[in-house]
């Protein structure tokens, strides 16, 4: 058999709805000079998704030089793993990964093709969020679990695509050469930009559409995986960062950890002020600082143990951290506070506006001070 160009790997579980339709899309996508294979990995869909997918290849294979191979796995063990079952059987030196729902339009990938051609590049991305990309049929909790999942990968794992979470991607399969995946949760994109140093990346856009069949792989067991696997892949990325060598690197790295932590401590803040504001009718100042009490221990907790990674919680010494956390934290808390009074009453903005415009004043300010005094350690390091 001649090897393919280019190997589409589609994981279907009860895809019975969709699976030839997203194939035959898929056969008029593909440029006819290209030589390409769809890879079905099924974990035993009982609603017969590998037999229609091997049907509808019988009825077309003297038709055309692109090939369909379907691997029929006995049980359902996962997205991430099924991609790397597909990976292991393809022949081609390019791998595109995608779903079977509709989700991912198959007429992106000759853009995703050339892309790849004409950067030189390694990874191409179908984004939702770079300009002229977007998302159709999510309602607004949905886009909102999305976006923090994706600021958490963002900030927490250090890397920069602006989707890191699509599940749309095409790669030279040379960059995960010799590397080990642990195959957790269903967005393998994830775990091959965390673990792949140094690879070169292109984002094109692209309109995700919600499916229109089948029910959606999103529940509380995925929310579980993700969290898992991003602290799996933080782990591996602290033992990364222990080998960097640039100050600047380092310094940036626990910034963007303490950041992140803030943007947790502007939402504890904000909803907690508002909450006392309104259910114990307080006057504004006194509901914003009930509001900077609850941020300030649960930043304190959160940086010592992550951004920090201080692990002694030894009673005297923790108190004595959160005594100095909190006095730094005060700090930011009055300018916070002079801002606020400012803003409203001298200038006219609303609450809301000016409790998020004075939130943000006292981040850069609160980690310096707290780098330095209360976990002792170097400003630039």
């Amino acid at each position: 058999m001649q090897s393919a160009e280019i190997s589409i790997i589609i994981p279907t579980y009860n895809e019975s709805k969709n699976i030839r339709g997203i194939l035959e899309h898929i056969q008029k996508s593909i440029p006819r000079n290209l030589q390409a294979e769809t890879i079905v990995v099924d974990d035993n869909s009982p609603d017969l998704t590998a037999k229609i997918a091997e049907d509808y290849f019988h009825s077309i294979r003297e038709k055309t030089t692109h090939t369909i191979n379907v691997i029929k796995r006995k049980a359902k063990t996962g997205l991430s793993s099924a991609i790397l079952n597909g990976i292991q059987q393809a022949t081609g030196n390019t791998i595109v990964v995608m779903d079977s729902d509709f989700s991912h339009p198959p007429n992106i990938i000759p853009k995703m093709i050339e892309t790849l051609k004409q950067t030189k590049c390694d990874i191409v991305i179908a984004s939702r969020y770079v300009k002229g990309g977007s998302i159709q049929g999510w309602p607004l909790k949905r886009k909102l679990m999305s976006k923090i999942a994706t600021v958490i990968a963002k900030k927490g794992l250090g890397i920069s695509p602006k989707d890191p979470m699509s599940g749309f991607f095409m790669f030279k399969k040379n960059i995960i050469s010799g590397l080990k995946f642990d195959a957790i949760g269903y967005k393998m994109l994830l775990e091959i930009l965390v673990k792949t140093k140094g690879v070169k990346i292109q984002e094109v856009p692209y309109t995700f559409t919600d499916r229109q069949h089948g029910n959606s792989k999103l529940g509380a067991s995925t929310v579980f995986d993700y969290c898992k696997s991003v602290w799996k892949l933080y782990k591996y990325g602290r033992e990364v960062r222990k080998e960097e060598k640039r100050t600047s690197v380092r310094f940036l790295s626990k910034a963007a950890r303490f950041f992140t932590v803030g943007a947790s401590g502007l939402g504890v803040n904000y909803l907690a002020s508002m909450l006392f504001s309104m259910s114990a009718d307080m006057w504004y100042i006194h509901a914003t600082i009930m509001g900077i009490m609850f941020s300030i221990t649960s930043n304190f907790i959160l940086n010592k143990y992550w951004t920090f990674e201080d692990r002694d919680f030894d009673t005297k010494r923790t108190l004595a951290q959160y005594g100095k956390f909190a006095g730094f934290s005060s700090i930011g808390a009055l300018v916070q506070l002079g801002m606020i009074y400012y803003l409203i009453d001298e200038i006219g903005i609303t609450y809301p506006v000016a409790l998020m415009l004075a939130v943000g004043v006292a981040a850069f300010s609160n980690f310096v001070l707290n780098k330095k005094w209360t976990f002792k350690e170097k400003v630039w390091s």
